[in-house]
């Protein structure tokens, strides 16, 4: 893998560079492009286009490698890799149990690993999702955490942002605030502090359910041992979900689902009349100077990667471009010096869409998990043709908390 990277890397900054010398060219002999020419960047733009989207796709998988299991909170609070030896034994044969389970349902288990399940069943009916069949259980943390990292690596904002885990599903009060504009002061001799209450606010963070949908496998492909089933199924039920709730956490309508990014958050920057898909040099520096200054050493950009590919034409009053590419392994590439993500449920460029989002997400944006993701293994209903599925639940909700924190770019409604 890193020699692939390495690679890739190579050839994006050789053709990012050619593509510069097309229009150095150009630019100085004080002409236009030739037919030749513009053939020649035309293709090195496609070409850039795959060699990045490949170093995305790379970097992303990666990060669902590493997985580090000294980090993963357990239901007690506390780091799995320092639990005591009896808990994570105990975890341990939850995990092989669960394995079991997924591959040959109840029937297959021990009566000391029936109970064990039954300890960690939960009642579905009781989240008021109009399921009528108790028994989905609580999956291990490992498949879990694979879930979560699959779900990260599907939706940007998730990587970003404030998220807080909860064990339960209960609404949860969530203070936000905004303090920009207050100020302390100097006091004279003698002279008593003055009083300015915080402006706080808040809003009730909910556990919306959020669904994989049904993902069959033949009894054949379950029967066999050297298909991965412990992480084949948490990538996809993760990938699903994750997908969902990225477009809910942008876009979401904070009815009966989560306050969207493009919802909740204010407009920094409009362009101007004509601007409905494009998007210009100064328009970008507005947009960073919308944020607070306090903000903006954490900021970064947030986008689809279609608006990515408009950007990279953009150059500054220097005739510099203001994305840079991947200088080596492990260095990221940036947008007029600021890092970016990619997030494809963020809207294209169109009229009046909000494309871009800029600032510091941590502290503007906060996502609520519960912690208990739930797995279920239909049987009877797919019995006659040899097959078995699995459903994913996640309980989630997000919404803005620091308003002064994200602001959004919006192209010109015509």
């Amino acid at each position: 893998m890193p020699a692939q990277l390495d690679r890739l890397i190579d050839e994006q900054n050789k053709t990012w560079q050619r593509m510069q010398d097309i229009q150095t060219l150009a630019e100085r002999e004080e002409r236009d492009w030739t037919a030749e020419e513009r053939t020649n960047w035309d293709a090195a733009e496609a070409r850039l286009t795959e060699v990045s989207g490949d170093i995305e796709r790379i970097n992303k998988m990666a990060a669902l490698d590493k997985i580090d299991r000294s980090q993963i909170v357990t239901t007690t609070g506390e780091p799995e890799g320092r639990r005591g030896g009896d808990a994570a034994e105990k975890a341990k044969r939850y995990a092989d149990t669960f394995g079991v389970y997924l591959r040959g349902g109840m029937d297959r288990l021990s009566p000391d690993q029936r109970n064990m399940m039954m300890d960690h069943e939960v009642d579905l009916r009781a989240m008021g999702a109009g399921i009528d069949t108790a028994g989905g259980f609580t999956v291990p943390e490992e498949f879990r955490n694979i879930m979560t990292e699959t779900m990260k690596a599907f939706g940007g904002l998730l990587g970003l942002a404030d998220v807080i885990t909860t064990s339960t599903g209960a609404d949860l009060k969530w203070p936000t605030n905004d303090d920009t504009s207050n100020e302390g002061e100097i006091l004279g001799e003698n002279q008593p502090a003055g009083e300015q209450d915080l402006a706080v606010g808040g809003k009730t963070l909910k556990a919306h359910i959020f669904s994989s949908k049904q993902v069959r496998l033949s009894l054949s492909l379950l029967q066999d041992s050297a298909f991965g089933l412990e992480s084949w199924v948490p990538k996809k039920l993760g990938e699903r979900i994750g997908r969902r709730a990225a477009r809910a956490w942008t876009t979401g309508t904070g009815v009966d689902q989560p306050e969207g990014l493009t919802t909740g958050a204010a407009v920094g920057k409009q362009g101007a009349g004509g601007q409905t898909t494009s998007v210009i040099y100064d328009d970008l520096i507005d947009l960073e100077h919308s944020v607070d200054s306090a903000y903006r050493p954490n900021g970064r950009y947030l986008m689809h990667d279609f608006t990515l590919k408009v950007i990279r034409k953009l150059k500054d009053g220097q005739s510099r471009p203001l994305w840079t590419p991947v200088p080596a392994p492990g260095f990221p590439s940036t947008i007029n010096g600021f890092e970016y993500t990619l997030d494809n449920s963020m809207p294209i460029p169109a009229a009046s869409a909000k494309t871009i989002a800029f600032g510091d997400f941590k502290a503007g944006y906060v996502i609520r998990q519960v912690q208990a993701v739930q797995t279920l293994r239909l049987v009877e209903r797919y019995a006659e043709y040899l097959q078995v599925a699995f459903l994913g639940f996640a309980r989630m909700d997000g919404g803005i908390q620091d308003s002064s924190a994200i602001r959004l770019y919006q192209h010109a409604a015509s």
